[in-house]
């Protein structure tokens, strides 16, 4: 007999203590009393397919989108992997305005790519020991490679590891062993789904910006802070543009 919980690894019922402990801390991300998208009103908002089984289940689905199985793994799957991507981008977006271009002057990130067509190319943190891109050929060719042959691994499987769950491989891709211990795994799964829907907001807030303002995001910030009065969005997009002549 065996104790699970959807997100949890299963626990056999001789570590019954073990598995108490797992399922009393998880139950507030997992299970029929976690958190739910309208709090205490949540009563018959929550539709049935949505039981709490997966990390980040907040019983919010008003288009239904997700009531068909094989539709909601899908979703579930392209909703990780675009919210990790999500992270890693909007990181890159702050970056190049923390640690410059080749010079280390900041630079907006939808400039930085462009330092690849200059003269002397791109040099990561100004070092050009460290990464020096001067070919988007060559750039493109491994990012495909690299990027290609990850997600392969990752779906197919390969030499670190058989028949891994392919959205939470582990073994042999959590080194730091995080996930050994299945409550702090359990949580971990949320946190990262959790920021990683953030991070999609935010990668979304700095296309707006950049096309808005034609500025990075840190300068933008820099900006809101020093003047939050007259620099805080609706002044750029509406109060100037509708302005009677």
């Amino acid at each position: 007999m065996a104790l699970s919980v959807r997100g949890l690894p299963k626990l056999s019922t001789t570590k019954a203590s073990k598995a108490t402990r797992v399922v009393t801390r998880a139950s507030m991300w997992y299970g029929p009393d976690r958190a739910k998208w309208l709090g205490p009103y949540s009563d018959n908002a929550c539709p049935s397919y949505l039981k709490g089984e997966y990390p980040g289940d907040y019983g919010w689905d008003s288009a239904g989108l997700s009531a068909d199985p094989e539709t909601f793994a899908s979703y579930r799957e392209a909703e990780l992997i675009h919210a990790r991507w999500g992270m890693l981008g909007a990181l890159g977006c702050v970056g190049p305005e923390l640690t410059g271009d080749s010079s280390l002057a900041p630079n907006p990130w939808f400039k930085q790519g462009a330092l690849i067509f200059a003269d002397g190319g791109l040099d990561y943190l100004g070092n050009p020991s460290l990464v020096h891109a001067q070919s988007i050929i060559a750039v493109l060719a491994c990012q495909v490679v690299l990027m290609g042959l990850a997600e392969a691994y990752r779906v197919n499987g390969g030499p670190a590891g058989e028949g891994l769950d392919k959205l939470h491989p582990g073994e042999s891709f959590d080194p730091l062993g995080l996930a050994d211990d299945p409550d702090t795994f359990a949580e971990l799964k949320v946190k990262e789904i959790k920021n990683g829907r953030l991070a999609m907001f935010s990668m979304f807030g700095f296309y707006v910006q950049a096309i808005v303002t034609g500025k990075g995001p840190v300068q933008n910030w820099q900006e809101h802070i020093a003047d939050p009065w007259n620099v805080n969005g609706f002044p750029e997009v509406f109060a100037t543009k509708f302005t009677p002549n």
